[in-house]
């Protein structure tokens, strides 16, 4: 090569994409660990930043007014690809899901200890029943606690306290993901939520099996494709069960209930199995997989 002259990369072959929610990948960008993979016209290497509000909404664009496509709790990590103004694009570790998400809601990583695992709980400014609410974490968020106080009943966690009775060391979440998801009866229905704040059909499944050290990804195609075994037509549905509609998924309470986040209760809620199947009666099949996650 002569001097001074600069070389030529060409592609040979097809640069597929895979799926684009979890594949990061721009028209201008892509994480470096596509290089060679994908083209773009620049890679970036990923900033990891942790989650630091109880939970951080993950847009499909990057404005407020944009539709929300998932949502980062207090605690888990996000790999951040490019900074633009106010907004953030990049992903979520726990899942590979992209988006949007307002940068200064994001900080910097923490060894989380404990996460919330009922509905809610409350941070606050002393270790008593009539102190001062600091702030309010949603079932899902990681928090950073240290020694328990006197009375026993609260861990301290950033700058104030957490009922103990709230929390449960990550990894080691007592209940199951069925008990779970009853606790979460009532919350409101909202697309891309997957807190005890507010939360979708998938959001769900995830936000309780997660909690379980089972992180099905983010969809519920993505899940009907990738999370469970299949039963067989003859199998007996049980507590715990997933069942797919189209484009829809619950959690089974029993064998014959179902628990989850729907658009007609605009909550999460619990009902007979075939009255939600009924409602799917104009497609092809109502229930299209049943699945089972063994622990």
């Amino acid at each position: 090569m002569g001097a001074g002259k600069r070389p030529i990369y060409t592609l040979s072959g097809h640069s597929l994409v895979g799926d684009k929610r979890t594949t990061p990948i721009r028209g201008d960008l892509a994480d470096i660990s596509l290089a060679g993979k994908l083209f773009a016209p620049h890679y970036a290497v990923p900033m990891l930043r942790t989650g630091i509000a109880p939970v951080t909404e993950i847009h499909a664009e990057a404005h407020a007014t944009s539709m929300p496509v998932s949502a980062l709790m207090h605690g888990e990590e996000f790999a951040v690809l490019d900074v633009a103004g106010e907004w953030a694009w990049g992903y979520c570790l726990h899942d590979n899901y992209l988006g949007y998400v307002r940068f200064a809601e994001l900080g910097d990583d923490f060894d989380a200890t404990h996460i919330v695992s009922a509905p809610a709980t409350l941070l606050v400014s002393a270790p008593s029943t009539k102190a001062p609410v600091l702030a309010r974490y949603p079932m899902g968020a990681q928090l950073l606690c240290g020694s328990p106080s006197e009375c026993g009943n609260y861990l301290a966690c950033e700058n104030g306290f957490v009922p103990l009775a709230h929390l449960s060391e990550i990894g080691r979440v007592a209940a199951s993901p069925a008990d779970l998801a009853e606790q979460l009866i009532g919350t409101p229905y909202s697309w891309g939520g997957r807190s005890g704040n507010a939360i979708d059909c998938s959001g769900l499944v995830q936000l309780v099996f997660g909690l379980k050290g089972h992180m099905p990804p983010r969809d519920a195609d993505m899940q009907q494709a990738e999370f469970g075994e299949e039963l067989a037509d003859g199998d007996a549905l049980q507590r715990g069960d997933l069942v797919f509609f189209p484009g829809h998924v619950g959690i089974m309470a029993d064998a014959e209930n179902i628990i989850h986040a729907n658009g007609t209760a605009m909550a999460v809620s619990i009902e007979p199995l075939a009255d939600a199947a009924a409602r799917f009666a104009a497609h092809d099949a109502a229930i299209v997989v049943r699945k089972r996650v063994m622990f």
